[in-house]
C-alpha cells in the first residue's frame, strides 16, 4: 500500500513516521482512552450539524470516472514533482487523514487500491480545506482534482473539489494495531475487509476462483444452470439435512445438500454438459474446514466416465491456480504443494496396502474386514459391511497421509449410491476422489444410469434412514423415473470450492474464505450498541 507522503512538489520534505514511531494524529482523533460510544456521539453531532446548515451528510450518487488502479495504471511512470492536467473524479473511504503545516494528506481506498489525497488552501480554498480537515476516518468522500506526483514521487491526486458521500458514525479500528479479534473479524467483515489487507487478498483470490472454474467449463461447452434449493427429497449426498416448513403448502422441505440430482435429470432432457456452483446445505458440526452453509461446484457430461472426470478435474484445480498464482506450487501451513499435472492415480486398497499396512477390501467376507479394523483398533457399527469397514481404514490412516494432489479411485460400492458399478469388480464404483494436503477437494463418478438398479440403491438407503440413520437420502421416486426415459453414459464430479479457495489461498480455515461465516448470535444485537 501506499505511504503518506509529506512532501508536495517544491517543498522540502518534513520528516514521516517510520516502523516503531508514534503514530502521528489525525486531524479529527481523540485522545486514545476516549471510549467510541463517545467518538460516535461527536460524530452525529457533525451529521446533526451539517444537516441544519442545509448539507445533506448521504447524498444520492457521485458520478465516478477513474479507480486508484487505473490511476495507477495510467501514470506509472510519472517522475518525481510531476503535475498533469489529468482530471480525475474518484470515491472512496478515507483510510488516514492528517494536516502537516498549510497542507493536508489523506489515503483514500477504493474497490481495489489506495491512493494519496494532496490538499491545499490553494487547491480547495481556506474554507473547504477546513471543512476537509473536519472529515473523520472512514467516511466515504468524492474528489474531483488532477494527477500529480509529491517530490518524493507518491502519485497523489491534488483535491479541487471534496464532497462527503456517507458519514461513519462508528470510528474504524486502529490502523497501527488492525482487528485483531477473530470473532469480530468474521461477524464484522465489512469491517475486516476495510482494515484488513490479507481478508481483501483472501476475497480477491476466491473471486478469481469463481471466474477461473466457470471459464474453463463454459470454453468447454458446458452450459451454467440453476437447480432449486428447497427439495422435497433428501437426497444427492450422505448428510443430515436442514428441514423447514413451506406455509401455503403445508408441506416441509428440506435445504438442498447437493446439487447432483436435478444436473443429472438435464442430462436426461438432452443438456449434454451441465454445471452449477452454488450454496448446499448441511446440518453438521463446524469446525476449521466445515461451515453449515458452504459451496460447491458439480459438473456433468454426457458420454464421458470417471477417467474424463479426472482429466477435467485436474484442468478446474490448474486453470484456478493459474489465476491466483505465480506457478503451481502453493505453500498450504508447514506443506509445500506441487499441483503440476499429472497427479498419481491409485486405487483405495492400493493405497490402503501401502500406508496401512493392511490388506483390505470390499469382497472380503464381513467378518475378516472387522477384524482388520480390530487389529488396527479402529472402531466400527454393527451394520457395516465391509465396504463401510475399508472406507474408515482409508479415511483414519490412510488420507492424513496425502500430501501432494492423489486420485484415488474405485471405492466400495456400500458407500456410493449414485456412482455405477465398476466395470470389472461389482463390489466397487468407478468413482474416485482428490486428495490433495490431506483433504478431499473433489468427488467423482461414472453416474449409475440404470433405473432399476439405482431403485434398489434408493430403497437400501432408505432402509437406513428408517433404521435411525439422519444422514441417509430418501427414495426418489421422479429421479428414477427421469432414468427410465433413458440418461447416457456419463461422468460427473463435485469439487468444495471453499477448500479449493483455502489451499490456493493458503489459509487453513474456512471461515477466512466464506466472507459471512456461519456463527452463534451476537449477544446484545437486539438494538444497535
Amino acid at each position: 500500500m501506499p505511504h503518506d507522503d509529506a512532501s508536495p512538489p517544491g517543498e522540502a520534505a518534513e520528516p514521516t513516521a517510520r516502523a516503531g514511531d508514534a503514530p502521528a494524529p489525525y486531524a479529527t482523533d481523540a485522545p486514545d482512552n476516549t471510549e467510541p460510544a463517545d467518538l460516535r456521539a461527536q460524530r452525529v453531532a457533525k451529521v446533526e450539524a451539517m444537516r441544519a446548515a442545509g448539507t445533506d451528510p448521504y447524498p444520492v450518487r457521485f458520478d465516478r470516472t477513474h479507480t486508484a488502479t487505473e490511476i495507477r495504471f495510467a501514470h506509472a511512470d510519472l517522475a518525481p514533482g510531476t503535475e498533469t492536467d489529468t482530471s480525475v473524479h474518484i470515491a472512496g473511504r478515507l483510510l488516514t487523514l492528517r494536516r502537516q503545516g498549510k497542507l493536508s494528506f489523506a489515503t483514500l481506498q477504493d474497490r481495489d487500491d489506495t491512493i494519496q489525497l494532496f490538499v491545499s488552501d490553494d487547491s480547495l480554498g481556506e474554507e473547504r480545506h477546513r471543512a476537509f480537515d473536519e472529515l473523520d476516518r472512514g467516511d466515504w468522500v468524492g474528489v474531483a482534482g488532477t494527477v500529480m506526483t509529491t517530490r518524493r514521487g507518491e502519485l497523489s491526486v491534488k483535491v479541487e473539489e471534496c464532497t462527503l458521500l456517507a458519514k461513519a458514525l462508528r470510528p474504524l479500528p486502529d490502523k497501527w494495531h488492525g482487528l485483531a479479534d477473530v470473532d469480530t473479524r468474521y461477524r464484522q467483515r465489512y469491517v475486516d475487509l476495510v482494515v484488513n489487507e490479507e481478508a481483501r487478498r483472501v476475497a480477491h483470490v476466491r473471486i478469481e476462483i469463481l471466474a477461473a472454474l466457470r471459464r474453463h467449463l463454459l470454453e468447454r461447452g458446458f452450459k451454467e444452470i440453476e437447480g432449486p434449493v428447497l427439495q422435497s427429497i433428501q437426497g444427492g449426498a450422505t448428510a443430515r439435512p436442514f428441514v423447514t416448513h413451506h406455509n401455503a403448502l403445508d408441506l416441509d422441505l428440506y435445504l438442498r445438500i447437493a446439487l447432483e440430482l436435478h444436473l443429472k435429470r438435464l442430462i436426461v432432457g438432452g443438456f449434454d454438459r451441465v454445471f452449477e456452483v452454488g450454496r448446499v446445505f448441511r446440518n453438521e458440526g463446524i469446525d476449521t474446514t466445515h461451515n453449515p452453509e458452504f459451496t460447491m461446484l458439480e459438473a456433468y457430461q454426457a458420454f464421458a466416465d470417471y477417467h474424463d472426470m479426472m482429466d477435467l478435474v485436474e484442468g478446474l484445480v490448474v486453470a484456478s491456480a493459474r489465476a491466483v498464482l505465480p506457478d503451481l506450487t502453493v505453500r498450504y501451513g508447514d506443506l509445500e504443494v506441487d499441483l503440476t499435472p499429472p497427479y498419481p492415480r491409485a486405487t483405495m486398497v492400493e493405497l490402503i496396502k501401502r500406508h496401512a499396512g493392511v490388506d483390505l477390501h470390499p469382497a472380503m467376507p464381513v467378518e475378516a474386514a472387522r477384524a482388520v479394523l480390530d487389529r488396527l483398533e479402529r472402531g466400527y457399527a454393527p451394520e457395516w459391511g465391509a465396504g463401510r469397514c475399508t472406507v474408515e481404514v482409508f479415511d483414519e490412516l490412510v488420507e492424513p497421509q496425502l500430501l501432494q494432489p492423489t486420485f484415488v479411485v474405485d471405492y466400495p460400492r456400500e458407500v456410493s449410491p449414485l456412482a455405477r458399478a465398476h466395470r470389472d469388480d461389482p463390489t466397487l464404483v468407478e468413482r474416485f476422489e482428490l486428495i490433495v494436503a490431506r483433504r478431499e477437494l473433489a468427488n467423482a463418478y461414472s453416474e449409475l444410469n440404470d433405473p432399476v438398479e439405482q431403485l434398489e440403491r434408493f430403497e437400501a438407503e432408505a432402509a437406513a434412514k428408517a433404521g435411525g440413520d439422519a444422514e441417509a437420502g430418501d427414495v426418489d421416486l421422479d429421479y428414477v423415473r427421469a432414468l427410465e426415459y433413458g440418461m447416457p453414459p456419463t461422468g460427473g464430479l463435485g469439487i468444495g470450492v471453499d477448500r479449493l479457495v483455502m489451499l490456493l489461498a493458503g489459509t487453513p480455515s474456512v471461515r477466512e474464505v466464506i466472507l459471512f461465516p456461519t456463527l452463534r448470535p451476537e449477544p446484545g444485537m437486539g438494538g444497535l450498541t
